[in-house]
């Protein structure tokens, strides 16, 4: 079994020009460990920017660092201990991994797959689609953040908390809906190309970012935008908030983790936020699921702004990074 590969040394957010939209989608995602999806056409920079998120992430907590740390000695190849891990993972399997890369597997002994050596770290799937059915238990694994692995008639379970980032073009040639670039693909073809990502899959990703091209003009402008570390600051805050909130809540470390009771407990909303969320769900046909991963998203984001309670304003942001009709 081939080992995912690593993503790399983070990008720092100064370095890339423009697509404020989505840095404030990263930080918001790096805050309360939400799911990313970035689709957008050739170059225009969806995996530079799925590797700066990397760069946003707050540093791994004990406990955290212990789970780390044991996903790395069964990971590596001669079976030995690892050293102490103290930083957070960032895994990037190819399109092309097998099943046992991605979830795991063995001959001899167990391997974890990516969606383990990516436990409380990141895990950057680029070229969503063309991982085809292989993305068919992903989204159990999102629910559950653990992953089961049956090796020699033996099913063992293994931890899988992990932040998802993907990519994606909007289809085969990569250009559709481009202002300006023509769209060669038929739209039956568009249409089995967006199909290859399961409706569940694409439902449990709390934000959907669409990226365009960048203008000549904001390329060759020179202006350096926020550090990278002026926005982990900012996370760490708000991590800092959830981990006050989860004390007495074991297994609970991030906005995105809540169940249903503690999104009763922590997402409580006024009466204009109640006439929005109503409003939204009739409007966007939101699911009960999708329901309360908009409210863990709002909270997230109330927590990025310093707010006891989740707002009109917290909520719709939330709603905007809902998914687009495409992909």
């Amino acid at each position: 079994m081939s080992i995912p590969m690593p993503c790399g040394e983070p990008v720092d957010m100064q370095r890339i020009m423009g697509q404020e939209h989505v840095k404030r989608a990263l930080e918001v995602a790096a805050a309360g460990g939400h799911s990313l999806f970035l689709i957008g056409a050739p170059e225009s920079g969806k995996t530079t920017l799925a590797r700066a998120l990397f760069g946003l992430l707050p540093p791994l907590s004990e406990a955290e660092a212990v789970d780390v740390t044991v996903m790395a000695s069964l990971a590596r190849p001669s079976g030995e201990e690892s050293p102490p891990v103290d930083r957070r993972p960032c895994v990037a399997p190819r399109p092309d991994a097998s099943r046992a890369v991605l979830y795991g597997g063995g001959a001899k002994r167990l391997r974890p797959g990516a969606v383990s050596r990516a436990h409380r770290g990141l895990l950057l799937l680029d070229d969503l689609p063309a991982l085809g059915p292989k993305l068919a238990p992903l989204a159990a694994i999102l629910d559950d953040r653990t992953v089961s692995v049956e090796r020699a008639g033996v099913t063992q379970v293994l931890p899988a908390a992990f932040q998802l980032v993907a990519t994606a073009r909007p289809c085969p040639c990569g250009w559709f809906g481009d202002p300006e670039a023509i769209c060669t693909c038929t739209p039956a073809l568009v249409r089995r190309y967006q199909q290859r990502l399961p409706a569940a899959l694409r439902d449990r990703i709390e934000l959907h970012l669409e990226v365009p091209r960048v203008a000549y003009e904001r390329l060759t402008s020179g202006r350096l935008g926020e550090p990278s570390a002026a926005v982990r600051e900012r996370v760490i805050v708000a991590r800092q908030r959830q981990s006050n909130r989860f004390a007495d809540s074991p297994g609970r470390a991030t906005n995105a983790e809540m169940g249903p009771e503690e999104v009763r407990t922590h997402c409580a909303l006024d009466a204009a936020g109640h006439s929005l969320m109503k409003a939204a769900v009739r409007q966007l046909d939101l699911s009960a699921g999708a329901y309360q991963r908009t409210l863990r998203l709002a909270r997230t984001i109330a927590d990025l702004a310093g707010a006891e309670q989740i707002g009109p304003a917290h909520l719709a942001e939330s709603l905007q990074y809902r998914g687009r009709p495409t992909l």
